[in-house]
């Protein structure tokens, strides 16, 4: 008897939104390289979360008609699938071509992370929730949008970067509610 393939877990990553809020709103200025997500940690914790293989898809603007090469070569290095888009500058080629994998990925068997905060996405993740597929969350929860943080009621699961996915090599300075069984006093003295 054929064994069946491992599930593939689609890892969608908007980028520009998760370097936005880290910078903007976590670290008040542009993050230095040592303050920025380690990708790989990303995938490594899409295959710990629901098993399978982990396939990556990290989706940027190149409208100005450039692309950063050494970070799109890392990403390639680390198994990511660099999405470059380009539009007219007055769409959200990012937003754009996100919301269309993720509509694509409804006919498609497998699990489904986003890493974003942003409630343009709604519609589409909640598409995907009530089927036989993990749907999930990669964020900063205290800056998750909403629209998003609600649909957890209906099984969306949400991921803290920094907390649960383990994605920084820093401890960031993030004011945010902190549940009992993570507080570290040590942390605060």
């Amino acid at each position: 008897m054929e064994t069946p393939a491992p599930r593939t877990t689609y890892v969608l990553v908007d980028g520009e939104n998760i370097d936005a809020t880290l910078g903007s709103s976590i670290l008040s200025g542009r993050p230095t390289p040592e303050q920025r997500p380690r990708w790989e940690r990303v995938l490594d914790f899409a295959q710990r979360a629901w098993g399978g293989n982990a396939k990556g898809l990290f989706f940027l603007n190149a409208s100005n008609g450039t692309m950063p090469m050494s970070f799109v070569q890392a990403l390639v290095a680390i198994g990511f699938q660099p999405i470059p888009l380009a539009g007219e500058s007055y769409e959200k080629v990012v937003d754009i071509g996100i919301k269309r994998t993720l509509t694509a990925l409804a006919d498609r068997p497998g699990d489904v992370l986003l890493a974003s905060h942003d409630g343009d996405f709604t519609p589409e993740v909640e598409a995907l929730l009530g089927t036989d597929r993990h749907v999930g969350l990669l964020a900063f929860r205290e800056f998750t949008s909403s629209a998003l943080a609600q649909l957890a009621d209906r099984g969306l699961e949400v991921f803290d970067l920094e907390t649960d996915v383990k994605a920084f090599n820093v401890q960031l300075p993030r004011l945010r509610i902190i549940p009992l069984d993570e507080f570290d006093p040590l942390r605060f003295l």
